[in-house]
């Protein structure tokens, strides 16, 4: 990948996101103009979760820094639910909870090692599915996001995202 421009690259890298969201079977939208806090809303169950993509190829160490603030100011729940993360050279993504970047302005990402930091993120499209609390589960990450408790669905219940799993609940 040779986009030189950022801005460019930033819209190589949501075109990336639509395309492997769609891969994945999620049904994602686009918000006219270019003014909202988030790139995308992903339909969960019902529900918009607010996805803001970023790609890195900038190389620190052994990892990759990704920023992760609009204009110097990092990104909060109330303006979005998820950081779509893609590291161009390894072309791999992960998905994070806002909660989970607890409010850097930016972060390093290894997606070579297991055991980093964001391991569990790598890849980890299911909770564009999932409520931000079946997500924490132990049955579906080692670890979940800060700030999150896990809540097991009482039998026959469908885990759906809440307003407080996923900041302010559905758009519109």
């Amino acid at each position: 990948m040779s986009i030189r421009h950022a801005k460019a690259r930033g819209e190589w890298a949501e075109l990336r996101f639509m395309e492997r969201a769609t891969e994945l079977g999620l049904r994602v939208t686009k918000p006219w103009g270019d003014n909202a806090p988030y790139d995308f809303a992903v339909d969960s169950r019902g529900h918009f979760l607010r996805v803001q993509v970023k790609c890195t190829r900038q190389k620190r160490w052994n990892s990759y820094r990704c920023h992760l603030d609009s204009n110097g100011h990092p990104y909060s729940p109330a303006q979005i639910d998820f950081i779509a993360a893609y590291i161009i050279p390894e072309d791999a993504w992960y998905i994070l909870p806002i909660r989970a970047t607890n409010h850097q302005p930016e972060i390093l990402l290894n997606p070579t090692r297991a055991n980093s930091r964001h391991a569990q993120f790598k890849e980890a499209w299911h909770l564009l599915v999932l409520s931000a609390d079946a997500a924490a589960c132990p049955e579906h990450s080692r670890k979940g996001p800060p700030g999150v408790e896990c809540r097991q669905p009482q039998s026959g219940e469908r885990t759906q995202p809440t307003a407080q799993a996923v900041g302010q609940g559905p758009i519109g």
